[in-house]
């Protein structure tokens, strides 16, 4: 789809349900993904949270995301395990009934033949009421939409293919455009410099990010954004302005 109506930015969370990731075990390769993506396609990631199998803390953390962002993704939780609670909790944040789901038992019947198709995969199949499936390439198991929450699975190329089907269906902002300016100076030095330029700059945003030279020791790249091509022009020629001025001053000193 293209850009919001009412031109108002996209928004969305990241809900990352389960007990690995909170302890350690696994870790979550998800989070960038989906960023990137939603960057790519103009929808702005606000918020992450990580909860554990707990049905309260994931029904209290969806209902809070789903009424603050344009949407919400979920990760994690609608496996065959017991503690796959997922499913079950979103149809309580929504207050409707959660059954076996006809199309997405015909989906698994695609993959178990017979008694393969045992009580704990059937557990893959129960979708809340109201909600349309995600389908996915990979496992065939589906996620599903209800209202402006999308749930998806917790491994990372399931998840990657349940996103490049909802993906297209999405509402989509204009996409944010970036610069990155390598500074060759350290953060300290330009960093009040930088919020001069963010006050005379409102349609752009500057992030300072220090990493380390080999070669010149502390350095800085600086990187721009704006939704707004000739406003990020605009910025990133005073950003080099900027730079060329502290390093006067830097070498005069």
């Amino acid at each position: 789809m293209s850009e919001a109506e009412n031109g108002a930015p996209v928004t969305a969370a990241i809900l990352v349900i389960g007990d690995e990731i909170l302890s350690g075990r696994t870790k979550d390769k998800n989070i960038g993904y989906i960023a990137e993506y939603l960057t790519a396609i103009g929808v702005d990631l606000r918020e992450v949270r990580v909860v554990p199998d707990e049905e309260a803390e994931i029904v209290a953390a969806l209902n809070a995301l789903r009424h603050r962002y344009s949407y919400v993704f979920t990760t994690g939780g609608i496996g065959p395990t017991h503690d796959d609670i997922t499913a079950d909790s979103v149809a309580k944040a929504f207050g409707v009934p959660i059954d076996y789901d006809p199309r997405a038992v015909a989906l698994l019947r695609q993959r178990f033949k017979g008694s393969d198709l045992n009580e704990a995969r059937m557990r893959m199949t129960r979708v809340p009421q109201g909600a349309d499936l995600v389908t996915n390439k990979v496992s065939l198991a589906p996620g599903f939409w209800i209202g402006n929450v999308i749930v998806m699975a917790g491994v990372p190329t399931i998840m990657q293919a349940m996103l490049d089907e909802v993906g297209p269906k999405l509402k989509t902002g204009k996409q944010m455009l970036s610069e990155s300016v390598r500074a060759d100076a350290r953060e300290g030095d330009i960093g009040s410099e930088l919020g001069e330029l963010a006050r005379a700059h409102p349609d752009a945003t500057f992030g300072s990010y220090p990493f380390f030279d080999d070669r010149t020791g502390p350095n800085t790249n600086i990187v721009i954004r704006s939704r707004d091509p000739d406003k990020l022009a605009a910025a990133t020629g005073a950003v080099h302005d900027m730079l060329r001025e502290v390093k006067a001053r830097l070498k005069v000193s």
